[in-house]
């Protein structure tokens, strides 16, 4: 596995090299691992009277006080890394040099929330992902964790996003490490709203109980059936978890309360709006959780 680390020195991006010790298993399969420096170009008035040499010193120079410690860290783990820096914006900078290398996977310490501004990932965070398809692993407020195998919550909703997420994961399970446990978590709706009105006008439901819960069960079984088999062939660990209500809210909590490691989902294809790429149980889910969330982006073409 080819992993890029896209770096900044901040508490952040800190997160990121504390994830990629932590996955001793997958350091055992040695995955080529690059920490990536993206400095912003000076001025063209300002380069143009310090000439190219000296430019290039200074960016060096501000790359490596980045890159040095972080490389430093993650050998004395135990962890061998390269280390490069690219000049330019940051989002498009790491795109490319991510689709350059063939990266399979980004590594990214975002910054705090705006819903506001749309950017509830920070916006280099909210950028790579509308500009690439690469799946991206975004680490917030919360330390890494310490076992190297995971708890994985699985978002499946019968979607081809859903199943690119769950392809994903059984194709790179070193990630998640030794032994982790995949929780399939689907969202059923609550159905409240199939009522009819009686003679009174008042809302009545026209389904008992007994009805309600099993076509809670058929949606389920519908999303989650297809994946049994082949996490099962896998000899994986699996939860299958049926929630219900809003799937954003819903999968946010439940991450919570088992203190998940990681949230897994697929999503709307790569575009130009970026405020919008993530789609709406994602982006809830990116607004109200600290959960890592690792994002499989299935294009819609």
């Amino acid at each position: 596995m080819k992993i890029l680390v896209p770096i900044d020195g901040s508490e952040f991006s800190k997160h990121s090299i504390e994830f990629v010790c932590s996955r001793t298993t997958l350091l055992g399969h040695d995955p080529s691992i690059e920490l990536l420096s993206v400095q912003p170009p000076v001025p063209s008035r300002a380069s143009n009277t310090v000439g190219k040499g000296a430019l290039d010193d200074y960016y060096k120079e501000e790359s490596d006080s980045v890159l040095k410690p972080a490389v430093e860290e993650l050998k004395n783990a135990g962890v061998k890394a390269q280390a490069r820096f690219a000049v330019g914006e940051a989002a498009p900078t790491i795109v490319k040099v991510a689709k350059d290398t063939e990266t399979d996977l980004i590594i990214m310490g975002s910054h705090g929330r705006s819903a506001l501004k749309g950017l509830l990932l920070g916006s280099v965070t909210n950028s790579v992902l509308a500009l690439c398809e690469i799946p991206v692993l975004i680490l917030r407020n919360k330390e890494a964790p310490t076992s190297d195998s995971l708890k994985v919550g699985i978002a499946v909703d019968g979607s081809k996003y859903g199943a690119a997420a769950v392809n994903y994961i059984l194709k790179n399970n070193d990630l998640f490490g030794n032994n982790p446990i995949f929780y399939l978590l689907n969202v059923v709706s609550d159905y409240a709203g199939v009522v009819m009105p009686d003679m009174a006008g008042m809302a009545l439901p026209t389904m008992s109980e007994n009805e309600v819960r099993a076509m809670q069960q058929e949606a389920f079984d519908e999303a989650v059936g297809p994946y049994r088999k082949e996490f099962s062939e896998k000899g994986f660990n699996t939860r299958e978890i049926c929630l219900v209500g809003n799937p954003g809210d819903e999968i946010a909590a439940y991450a919570k309360k088992e203190r998940l490691d990681v949230i897994v989902m697929g999503t709307r294809g790569y575009g130009a709006f970026k405020a919008a790429v993530l789609g709406s149980t994602a982006t809830r889910i990116a607004a109200i959780s600290d959960t890592p969330l690792l994002v499989i982006q299935a294009p819609d073409n």
